[in-house]
């Protein structure tokens, strides 16, 4: 795996997270920061494990999913470059929910929860990024029940193609395969690629492995499978 050479700080300063740190405040963060090169389908947490930090993704993606003792999987989010993890584990000082497997080779960083406690009493404007990004997760979470409870199959399909508001003739590449997908949608494999290639038998899709064009957004919309 080829290693992409970055200071953890010159990482940290692009973060959302850690927008309102002072230059000073950074480079503390950054000693307790650890890079991590981690390959294709190894697991960086356990279910059930301590939390000791928050992992910042650099390049690759991360899924954290439930498996239960049977071996069934529950994807319950995908992590891409610039996004973190462990944020609840870490203030609520309980153990992972979630199991967190790299999707492909991937570099994180580690920041030590000490570090983040100490830039919390210090900074006011860390404290409410921080909120804010908790926050986001809980509005994603709640969408998802809204989704689930409320929404067909194919719409929670025609949802997640048009969730970053893509013009007609864009091209939506799909985060992670068609089993992770459908398997965060609380989907069938079978059937997100039943429902996917209908919407491309009646034009409104263009489908090429993982990439798929936007060809009729107005028909899309009004998909019903």
């Amino acid at each position: 795996m080829s290693r992409l050479r970055i200071a953890p700080r010159q990482f940290l300063a692009t973060l959302p997270l850690f927008a309102d740190l002072s230059s000073e405040q950074l480079d503390m963060l950054a000693q307790a920061t650890t890079e991590l090169h981690v390959p294709r389908g190894r697991v960086v947490v356990e279910r059930g494990e301590s939390c000791s930090g928050l992992h910042a993704v650099i390049y690759g993606d991360v899924k954290l999913s439930i498996v239960s003792s049977e071996g069934d999987e529950k994807v319950v989010e995908l992590i891409g470059p610039g996004q973190s993890f462990g944020e609840a584990p870490l203030f609520m000082e309980r153990p992972y929910m979630t199991q967190a497997e790299t999707l492909a080779d991937s570099m994180l960083l580690h920041i030590s929860k000490h570090a983040i406690y100490a830039q919390i009493e210090r900074n006011p404007g860390f404290s409410r990024s921080l909120l804010a990004s908790m926050s986001r997760r809980l509005h994603g979470l709640i969408s998802d029940v809204e989704s689930y409870t409320l929404r067909s199959g194919s719409q929670r399909i025609v949802s997640y193609l048009l969730k970053d508001d893509p013009a007609q003739g864009a091209q939506v590449t799909l985060a992670a395969r068609k089993k992770m997908i459908a398997s965060r949608l609380s989907l069938s494999p079978e059937y997100f690629s039943r429902v996917l290639h209908d919407m491309a038998h009646r034009g409104m899709v263009g489908i090429a492995g993982r990439s798929i064009t936007i060809l009729d957004i107005e028909r899309l919309r009004a998909y019903e499978g």
